[in-house]
């Protein structure tokens, strides 16, 4: 059974835990969260009126709603602080590491990832997928509003995002990995009008230019470029066609105006709307004459 892209989108950490001690994290982090929101209510209580039960059930729904994002904004800003304290000790690199808790790089790594859970489970799961863009920022990934990133996964640190980039449904972007014994981080980057197709896996390192569409189902290798103003196709993916959707002019290079809207809509049903069997003589369901 498949499962809906608001389930299985957005940013998201490691599920790999190399101690558990680190579960500590989840504690500090969901119990702030929760004493600032049991805090809210008691306060929202003590403002009602002398019919406290009508008042209180009539507001209850936007009482939840504003209970709900302040989970969200506590848990962020919990997180980033844990981060920064982290970060203190040990801040994130690029390299090639072993798959080993003894590694300072791949243990710090973990524990990062680990704090990160929380927030983002409780942001992606919010309606509105703005705050997914939020979440992204918090955590020092850079992007921008314009893009949509929500029915992929991308990982929370070292990935740079331009503007206007889409993320195909189920498409990854990564700049950890792990290959067998060893553990790898590499910076990602994918510049502006970047289209990733469905199912397309970007891997740590690789630097996607303007203007460039990797097809779907397609893989990237690691530290791979892939020139400004192409379409990328296959795994590992390779060049296919120049991507001429962005050039100037391209109106005249297709011979259609904007405004001939109705030759535009025929030309369309023409080549893709038309039945062809009907055409073929002597056909299947057809007498000869």
């Amino acid at each position: 059974m498949s499962i809906p892209a608001t389930f299985n989108g957005g940013p998201f950490t490691t599920l790999v835990m190399i101690k558990k001690r680190y579960i500590i994290f989840y504690i500090i982090q969901i119990w702030f969260s929760f004493f600032i929101m049991q805090y809210e209510f008691w306060w929202y209580w003590s403002l009602l009126y002398d019919w406290k039960y009508i008042h209180f059930i009539a507001f209850l729904p936007l009482l939840i709603f504003i209970m709900y994002v302040t989970l969200i904004f506590v848990s962020l800003f919990s997180a980033k602080i844990l981060l920064l304290i982290v970060n203190l000790f040990h801040k994130p690199r690029e390299g090639i590491f072993l798959r080993d808790p003894s590694d300072k790089d791949y243990r710090y790594w973990s524990i990062r990832s680990t704090i990160k859970k929380w927030p983002v489970w409780l942001t992606h799961k919010f309606p509105l997928p703005f705050l997914d863009n939020l979440c992204f920022k918090m955590f020092s990934v850079k992007t921008t509003f314009s893009n949509s990133l929500f029915s992929g996964w991308c990982d929370l640190e070292m990935v740079s995002f331009g503007k206007d980039v889409v993320l195909g449904q189920a498409s990854i972007v990564q700049s950890a990995a792990i290959v067998g014994n060893f553990f790898i981080m590499r910076k990602t980057v994918i510049e502006d009008n970047v289209c990733i197709g469905a199912h397309s896996i970007v891997m740590p390192g690789t630097h996607i230019g303007k203007n460039c569409i990797l097809a779907g189902s397609s893989l990237t290798t690691i530290g791979q470029n892939l020139e400004e103003g192409w379409v990328y196709l296959g795994a590992p993916c390779k060049k296919y066609k120049k991507n001429v959707f962005f050039e100037d002019d391209l109106e005249d290079k297709l011979g259609i105006s904007p405004e001939e809207e109705e030759r535009l809509y025929k030309l369309y049903e023409d080549l893709y709307m038309k039945r062809k069997d009907r055409e073929i003589p002597n056909g299947p369901n057809e007498k000869e004459n």
